[in-house]
């Protein structure tokens, strides 16, 4: 049953993900981006780690030190990685460039180190959600093509696409609320000097705490926790081009709630990225009757 839901627990986490924008958008003006970030990680490797505890699920014995160093060390880097991307070279290209290239570099990244090449299917699939994502991008006015900035966005989409490598060897062999507690402690012991370089001040206000606790507890610990839950039964490439409903809730959270406006080659991108999900949905379905009916 569970593997039949797994990509739907990657879309949802997609979901969560895609509510970061629109909730940083109700933060107190003095709260640094990058500070955010390193909140946003604190509060989850707390929440995550408060719920493994409660729920008696923490076995270290013979954990995997290596691996769980790397997938911690990617998802910190990716928080200063892409924030400084979107501020350099604008949300639109710093989005499109970190969101747009991690499906791609966890493709080769899964060929280069597990010598699994990626199906037909999923290139496609992963094409049409890429150029979704560029098409629904294209009515942004704030677009600055800036080498480094480039550079750090690619930089943000490989840590993602390595994090997701190296959690799905992880969560296959211990429970995924273990891991993703384990990783986003290791995670936000990393990131923890941001806490002492930024203003941090504006926690103390509800607006800010309440934003703080959004983006830690449902952007972060749900979403990364039904993440790795579909992580098990999804590969790595699978998952990170599914985890694209994040702009497209990102972009329609903008529509409906902050009142932006959508062009109709945005609305086209909006379609092609349910598409190229919805077609990669529909083959896993489909691999997954045919070894049921293999194995009958």
């Amino acid at each position: 049953m569970i593997g039949k839901t797994a990509p739907f627990f990657i879309l949802l986490a997609g979901v969560l993900w895609g509510t970061t924008g629109t909730t940083q958008a109700f933060a107190p003006e003095s709260a640094h981006p990058i500070a955010i970030g390193a909140a946003r990680l604190a509060a989850g490797g707390l929440f995550l780690l408060c719920m493994v505890f409660l729920a008696g699920k923490l076995d270290l014995k013979n954990w995997p030190i290596k691996n769980t160093l790397m997938a911690s060390l990617c998802m910190a880097l990716y928080q200063p990685l892409f924030f400084s991307a979107v501020t350099l070279t604008g949300v639109a290209i710093g989005t499109v460039t970190a969101i747009g290239s991690a499906p791609v570099l966890s493709g080769f990244l899964e060929w280069l180190y597990l010598k699994k090449r990626p199906s037909a299917i999923w290139w496609c699939s992963t094409f049409l959600s890429i150029l979704g994502c560029v098409l629904l991008f294209m009515n942004k006015n704030s677009v600055h093509m800036d080498p480094a900035g480039l550079l750090l966005a690619l930089g943000a989409g490989l840590t993602f696409a390595g994090y997701t490598l190296v959690s799905r060897d992880l969560v296959e062999n211990y429970s995924s609320l273990s891991v993703v507690a384990v990783v986003f402690t290791l995670s936000a012991i990393f990131l923890s000097p941001f806490l002492f370089i930024f203003d941090m001040s504006w926690l103390g206000s509800v607006r800010g705490l309440t934003v703080s606790l959004h983006l830690g507890i449902l952007a972060t610990g749900i979403a990364y926790f039904l993440f790795s839950k579909g992580l098990v039964h999804v590969s790595s490439s699978t998952a990170v081009t599914l985890a694209l409903a994040e702009p497209l809730t990102a972009a329609l959270l903008g529509v409906f709630l902050l009142g932006e406006s959508l062009t109709a080659v945005s609305w086209l991108g909006i379609f092609l990225i349910m598409m190229g999900i919805g077609v990669l949905i529909g083959s896993s379905q489909n691999s997954r009757r045919k070894i049921r009916a293999a194995e009958s």
